[in-house]
C-alpha cells in the first residue's frame, strides 16, 4: 500500500475543507485565550499564561532545533493581525508553510520574523528554503527564474525606531496572490512579489516559531485571521 499517496490525498482533502470553511472578509479568532485548542507543538516549551500563548526555553529546557506551534488552519489569501512581545532570542510567524516533520514540529516556508535584537524584526525569511527574501525597508520582486529586483523605501534604523523592545507590538501580515507585506505598529517593513517558479507558495499552514539557541520568551495574543 502506498502510504505516501494516501497521506497526500488526505492532506489535500483537509486543505480543501479548511480553505472552504471561512468566508471572505470574515474574521476568525485563532486563539481562545484559555488553552491551545487547534494548536499542536512541543508541550515542554509552549503554554498559555495570562491569556497569551507563551513560548519559552531555559537553561533546563533546551531545544536542539527550531520548533513550531502549528495551527490546524490552512491559509491562502489572508490578513493576519496579532500582538507580540519577545524577551531574548528570535521568533516568527510561518504562513503558507509546509510541515517538514510532524513528530518534531518542524516547518518550512515563509516567515514574518521578530527578535529581541535590532536587525531582523519585520523581514521576510523562508525557513528550510531560500533564506532572507527581503530585508527591512525593501520592496522586492522575485522573477520566475529567482532573480531579485530590490528597491529601498525605509532604512532599517527607521523601522527599528517604531518597535517597542521587550514590550507589546502590533504585527500585520497581508498575503494576496504572490504579493506579501509585513507591518509592525502600522509601519510597512517589507513588500514582496514572489513569482519564482516552484518556490513561491500559494497556501499552507500557520505556525509560531521558537528559535533554538539562548534562553528566551515570546508571547502572542489577539491573533485574528481574515480571509481575503
Amino acid at each position: 500500500m502506498n502510504y505516501k499517496v494516501i497521506y497526500t490525498v488526505f492532506m489535500t482533502m483537509v486543505m480543501s475543507c479548511n480553505l472552504a470553511g471561512q468566508k471572505a472578509n470574515e474574521t476568525e479568532q485563532l486563539f481562545n485565550g484559555k488553552d491551545l485548542s487547534h494548536w499542536r507543538g512541543d508541550s515542554r516549551v509552549w503554554s498559555v499564561e495570562d491569556g497569551c500563548i507563551k513560548g519559552e526555553t531555559t537553561d533546563e529546557v533546551v531545544i536542539a532545533h527550531n520548533t513550531f506551534l502549528i495551527h490546524d488552519r490552512i491559509v491562502s489569501d489572508f490578513e493576519l493581525t496579532f500582538k507580540y512581545k519577545i524577551i531574548g532570542g528570535n521568533s516568527g510567524v510561518q504562513y503558507r508553510a509546509r510541515v517538514v516533520d510532524q513528530d518534531k514540529f518542524i516547518i518550512g516556508g515563509y516567515q514574518a520574523d521578530m527578535e529581541a535584537g535590532i536587525q531582523y524584526s519585520g523581514i521576510l525569511y523562508e525557513e528550510k528554503g531560500r533564506g532572507i527574501l527581503a530585508q527591512r525597508g525593501e520592496k522586492v520582486v522575485v522573477s520566475k527564474e529567482g532573480k531579485k529586483t530590490v528597491t529601498r523605501f525605509k532604512t532599517t534604523e527607521e523601522i527599528q525606531a517604531v518597535i517597542n523592545q521587550e514590550d507589546w507590538n502590533d504585527y500585520r501580515i497581508v498575503a494576496k496572490g504572490n504579493h506579501l507585506q509585513h507591518y509592525i505598529n502600522d509601519q510597512l517593513t517589507i513588500d514582496v512579489v514572489d513569482n519564482e517558479t516552484g518556490k513561491s507558495a500559494s497556501s499552507g499552514v500557520l505556525a509560531l516559531q521558537l528559535h533554538a539557541g539562548p534562553s528566551m520568551q515570546v508571547f502572542y495574543r489577539d491573533l485574528e485571521l481574515k480571509k481575503l
